[in-house]
């Protein structure tokens, strides 16, 4: 574990095993805790570097909400692989990663292997449901920054779009929460503001210019996200979807072994 400086923010970075470097990014309320039950699958084959995002885990929080926006995102992971010394890395995004993982398959082609987005939009391509989605972003990071984490974290878990989570064991929905409330309530709302899908400009004109092998993976729980994965994969030229039954949203953490054997499947194809 460390803490890096790039572009005048610290960012938390953890990394294990060697090979081929493979980048995980979580989504939003995750961290680097996310892909604590597969690192060690992946660390057999590959170097992994898990990052929390700004405003998440043990990175730093800035005042400005801009400074979360895609394109500083963008610009911070490319500037932590030349920290890394990492030239080409495969990445793998989950939700508001996958946005991350995206933008930066488009805007640096060169610095991919390969391209993992598990349930992960491409932004809102129509203006008035942008504008929409950013006002409904700031109410509710202004709602998080006057009710607390705790508070916050108990409605999120309550979203239809995690309605699939219940399956989950006791155990293993008390870590979930753990993790979430170890965020602070300036770093998501500024998260929120910043790098919500209000405030990303749509990439689907662009995606027709990824390179990378690109593998989409959906829950079937998750048809909102299917519908996703098959757009997405109708604009990437070498993309797949991959439906994984039995999951919702989460496919990495409601069926772990179906997510990290597509994953590493994948992977080994690609570094063939």
């Amino acid at each position: 574990m460390a803490r890096v400086e790039v572009n005048g923010v610290h960012l938390n970075v953890e990394s294990a095993g060697e090979g081929s470097p493979l980048v995980l990014l979580h989504g939003f309320t995750g961290s680097t805790a996310t892909w604590a039950p597969h690192i060690d699958e992946f660390a057999r084959s590959h170097r992994v570097i898990a990052i929390d995002s700004l405003g998440h885990g043990l990175s730093d929080s800035p005042d400005d909400p801009a400074r979360y926006g895609i394109g500083f995102a963008s610009e911070d992971l490319i500037a932590v692989l030349d920290l890394l010394g990492v030239g080409k890395a495969a990445l793998l995004g989950y939700s508001m990663g996958g946005r991350v993982a995206l933008s930066v398959a488009i805007v640096a082609p060169e610095r991919l292997s390969a391209l993992v987005v598990e349930s992960a939009s491409p932004g809102l391509p129509d203006g008035e449901a942008r504008r929409a989605r950013a006002d409904s972003d700031a109410q509710l990071a202004s709602e998080i920054e006057q009710e607390g984490v705790e508070a916050f974290i108990a409605r999120w878990e309550r979203l239809p779009l995690f309605s699939s989570q219940s399956g989950l064991s006791a155990e293993a929905r008390a870590t979930l929460r753990d993790q979430r409330l170890g965020n602070s309530a300036k770093g998501l709302a500024g998260s929120l503001r910043g790098l919500g899908q209000g405030s990303q400009p749509p990439l689907h004109d662009h995606l027709p210019t990824v390179q990378a092998p690109t593998l989409f993976i959906a829950g079937e729980l998750d048809p909102g996200y299917c519908r996703m994965g098959r757009e997405v994969c109708g604009l990437i030229p070498r993309s797949r979807l991959a439906v994984v039954p039995g999951a919702g949203h989460a496919v990495h953490l409601e069926q772990p072994e179906s997510f990290r054997g597509l994953v590493l499947e994948f992977l080994r194809e690609v570094n063939r």
